[in-house]
């Protein structure tokens, strides 16, 4: 508790200090300065600034460990994808000096099998392995959204201004949207 005061209180500094100079940056705290609710008049004081940011902070940890962990845990069971990716990997390491330059953006981008999974063919299929690791592993249970209309879903009738919380597991393994949900298929992404 004590650590999360201290950083309530050095981002309610940073938030107090860009709200006097008006600064017009795109970043996460200008959108949340800037974010005014018309209808109740009202803006982020910068206590909510700061919390929501704190949150953001912590839920991205959590969110991130979780996802890399499920990744891994599919690169790991599909050996003939895990060997590609492994010397992609290594060709890049050496092009870079043995680890002596760091990786770059472009780098990443361009890795057919790590980033851009193309033409790797395991059960004749291609590889989008991070998107089908999160469609499989729902790394975000739910979310809260409340209804902008009045909608009628399996003849009930929600209202407007009901909140709904859809569940990401039932919609990422259903049947409708994907077919053999239950099969990790990273193909199912290829543009």
């Amino acid at each position: 508790m004590k650590a999360r005061r201290r950083l309530g209180k050095i981002l309610r500094e940073i938030v107090s200090e860009k709200r006097e100079k008006r600064l017009t940056e795109k970043n996460l705290i200008s959108s949340l300065l800037n974010y005014h609710d018309h209808q109740a008049g009202q803006i982020l004081t910068d206590d909510q600034i700061a919390d929501n940011i704190i949150g953001v902070l912590f839920a991205a940890q959590d969110t991130t460990a979780s996802a890399l962990t499920w990744v891994i845990k599919y690169i790991h069971d599909y050996p003939l994808l895990r060997d590609v990716i492994r010397k992609e990997q290594k060709t890049i390491y050496e092009s870079n000096g043995g680890g002596n330059r760091p990786l770059t953006w472009a780098q990443i981008r361009n890795m057919p099998n790590t980033y851009k999974s193309k033409g790797l063919i395991i059960d004749e299929c291609g590889y989008q392995v991070v998107l089908e690791s999160l469609r499989m592993a729902s790394i975000i249970s739910y979310t809260y959204r409340e209804a902008v209309e009045d909608v009628i879903y399996n003849g009930v009738l929600i209202p407007k201004g009901w909140k709904v919380l859809p569940l990401f597991r039932i919609i990422h393994h259903n049947p409708h949207f994907f077919i053999d949900p239950e099969k990790f298929n990273p193909s199912r992404f290829e543009v």
